[in-house]
């Protein structure tokens, strides 16, 4: 990934090149202390992601990004600030920002947000690519094409930011096993019968089956942390934002996404609990009606 960096704090910038290239997430190709400075190289060199401080002179952020969108500029911006405000976080997503970065600059959280960034871009570009490639064989037709079971279960991790998590894909193949056979009352089947069956795909004797199937269960329980981190992190961002309101409640116990919100703005050591049974069980449900 190729990234632009615009903050007038010339050690936030050398910071922010540092993790980049040390974490190998992609190279720094060029950086300004404020926007006016910034909007000429931004057209000219086209980077994949800009990440902008909010306060800055001559240009703030946000107008610079109001700017550059009306040049035409496609990219992603990222914004760096240290000053949650609630308007004007809510400007700063109008304006099309895929993510915030608190201030003063952590490298975690840096390292965090841009990986997830990143799968974000990765999965856009590809989903793009094949609507490009199947726009080529369609004929006339009324009627839009259902997405598959994959691409509806990929899409609400997507949401979650966590399409890049190994568990990601043992989720999305428990979802698929049971919408082949759900009934009608929705329940699940023990979570145990579900990791063994998913196992069974790939292994073939019952030792297999069975350290697999332990396998499954922890890879889905390190995404499902991933995804109340993310969302924690949301929130404590932006309380009214659309993801945050929408997932946090229903796909997890929400007593636990505000226990992790208060260890995160802390800085304490994370320690929540994971209810795999009812993250599946929403998540089946979703999909299944949306099937139907």
């Amino acid at each position: 990934m190729r990234y632009f960096i615009v903050d007038d704090d010339r050690a936030s910038r050398a910071m922010l090149t540092q993790i980049i290239e040390d974490s190998q997430l992609g190279t720094v190709i060029g950086e300004a202390a404020n926007g006016e400075e910034a909007f000429t190289q931004i057209l000219v060199m086209h980077p994949d992601f800009v990440l902008i401080d909010l306060l800055m002179p001559k240009m703030d952020g946000l107008a610079t990004i109001a700017r550059l969108r009306e040049s035409h500029y496609d990219g992603k911006f990222i914004m760096i600030s240290q000053i949650i405000n609630k308007d004007m976080v809510a400007q700063a997503y109008e304006k099309g920002i895929e993510f915030f970065i608190h201030k003063p600059i952590n490298k975690v959280e840096v390292e965090m947000v841009l990986r997830k960034t990143e799968e974000q871009y990765r999965l856009k570009s590809s989903l793009s690519a094949i609507r490009e490639s199947l726009s080529n064989f369609e004929t006339p037709s009324t009627q839009q094409p259902k997405k598959s079971i994959r691409d509806q279960v990929l899409s609400i991790l997507n949401d979650m930011g966590i399409v890049g998590e190994a568990g990601s894909e043992d989720i999305t193949k428990m979802i698929e096993l049971l919408i082949i056979d759900k009934q009608k009352n929705m329940l699940l089947p023990p979570l145990k019968e579900l990791y063994e069956r998913v196992a069974k795909q790939t292994k073939i004797t019952p030792d297999e089956v069975m350290k697999e199937s332990k396998s499954i269960e922890q890879r889905i329980r390190r995404a499902i942390l991933a995804a109340m981190t993310n969302l924690a992190n949301l929130g404590l961002i932006d309380y009214t934002n659309s993801e945050f309101e929408y997932y946090a409640p229903r796909y997890f116990d929400f007593t636990e996404i505000r226990k992790l919100m208060n260890q995160i703005k802390n800085n304490e050591e994370r320690k929540v609990k994971i209810n795999i049974k009812k993250f599946i069980q929403v998540l089946f449900t979703d999909i299944a009606n949306k099937s139907n």
